[in-house]
């Protein structure tokens, strides 16, 4: 239950949420596309490793799982840094 809450909560309702409230021109398209990006893969790669470590048991697939969450972190960071550079 755990890989569902947190795909939703930090993957893809976040970025929906964040890309939803900001302004249409409050992010380059360049900035979204990074963005987004980074949120999808950090999404199949944190959620995906997490199901497939449950349903197989190959531990391995949690070595992953680390790189799934970097990838969100520099989804919010791109979201970051276009809303401030467009701004300035």
């Amino acid at each position: 239950m755990t890989g569902p809450v947190v795909a939703l909560a930090g993957g893809v309702g976040g970025a929906k949420l964040a890309l939803g409230l900001a302004r249409p021109a409050a992010l380059a398209p360049c900035w979204q596309r990074v963005a987004v990006g980074c949120f999808v893969a950090g999404m199949v790669l944190f959620s995906g490793s997490l199901y497939l470590l449950a349903l197989s048991g190959v531990r391995a697939l949690g070595m992953v799982t680390p790189l799934g969450g970097v990838l969100f972190l520099l989804g919010w960071a791109a979201l970051a840094v276009g809303a401030w550079r467009s701004e300035h």
